[in-house]
């Protein structure tokens, strides 16, 4: 015991050593003794400052600005051409598929002026109504063409095409934009827009799936029996597609909210009205000598135009009914 109380007198009788020169000999009721790490408070850890930054990356005030406008509500002409843009670059395998490349300058102006008109919801309804006519026309389409019926560059759509199919739709749109008639004719401007495209889809859909399916086509002027893919010509199959397909792109211009229902059925009854017009010209007119330049873009000017007027009127007619 004497030698460790000697060690420990020894201890004690070391010189003093300040606390500035030693951080380690602090009071044993330092809270840095108690806790190595001690977490001091209110003390916040370092931001990543870089990631709040607006220019955080380059381009990135372009990219913000783009959104900005894309998002404008009411659409402008600047919001239109961006988002028609991104959605072309991103969906150009569909496009191409449908579509040639004149074809897809024509439809790209007929997107904008769509999205400037009715803003996104119009221009769905016109996208959704390319996606089931775009479909519908490859099928059987070796079967078509060894028939001699198909569509010409296996389906794919020019600029005539393309613009015969839309005239009305975008009559529709210059008219809803520049607000003619005021804004008690917007609504009839809308539904006019909806029903020339049921009305385009209607005449594809019954087309297409009678050169397809139809067992007996006939011409609806005499009721003669002929083959598949003459002007004018009708089958049971395609007639009755041909219906479905009105039906359900008026549903979708519905959900969408550019019609509602009951506006639905004057779109379907609108579009089976033009389509058997349409059916009569080609008979009676198409081909014929003296109407050589009533060719399919012609006819499908002249038939989306009695669509649409036709669902126009018989809005007005109802409505004055009901007053």
């Amino acid at each position: 015991m004497a030698w460790s109380t000697t060690l420990l007198h020894l201890h004690f009788k070391f010189p003093p050593v300040s606390s500035h020169q030693f951080p380690h000999y602090l009071p044993q009721k330092s809270p840095i003794f108690l806790n190595p790490n001690p977490i001091i408070p209110n003390s916040k850890p370092p931001k990543m400052q870089f990631l709040h930054r607006p220019n955080a990356f380059p381009g990135h005030g372009a990219v913000s600005r783009a959104m900005a406008i894309i998002q404008s509500s009411p659409p402008t002409w600047q919001s239109a051409f961006l988002s028609n843009l991104v959605i072309f670059v991103v969906g150009t395998p569909l496009l191409v598929a449908g579509l040639s490349l004149s074809g897809i300058c024509a439809a790209f102006l007929l997107g904008t002026l769509t999205w400037r008109a009715f803003g996104s919801s119009g221009f769905l309804l016109v996208a959704s109504y390319f996606v089931i006519g775009t479909a519908v026309t490859k099928v059987k389409m070796a079967q078509k063409e060894a028939q001699g019926v198909a569509e010409k560059r296996k389906g794919r759509r020019g600029p005539g095409s393309v613009i015969g199919s839309s005239a009305a739709g975008c009559v529709c749109s210059f008219l809803t934009i520049y607000g003619v008639g005021g804004e008690a004719f917007t609504r009839l401007w809308q539904l006019g827009f909806v029903a020339s495209f049921c009305t385009k889809l209607s005449d594809t859909v019954s087309s297409e799936i009678g050169k397809a399916y139809g067992k007996t086509t006939y011409l609806v002027t005499n009721f003669k029996i002929v083959p598949r893919g003459t002007e004018g010509a009708v089958s049971v199959e395609g007639t009755f597609a041909g219906l479905l397909a009105s039906i359900l792109l008026a549903l979708i211009g519905c959900l969408l909210g550019e019609i509602n229902v009951p506006e639905v059925v004057i779109c379907v009854v609108a579009s089976q009205i033009a389509n058997l017009g349409e059916s009569i010209i080609g008979a009676a007119f198409q081909g014929k000598e003296g109407f050589r330049w009533l060719n399919n873009d012609a006819v499908n000017v002249i038939n989306i135009s009695i669509g649409s007027i036709l669902a126009v009127l018989i809005q007005q007619i109802l409505q004055n009914w009901c007053m």
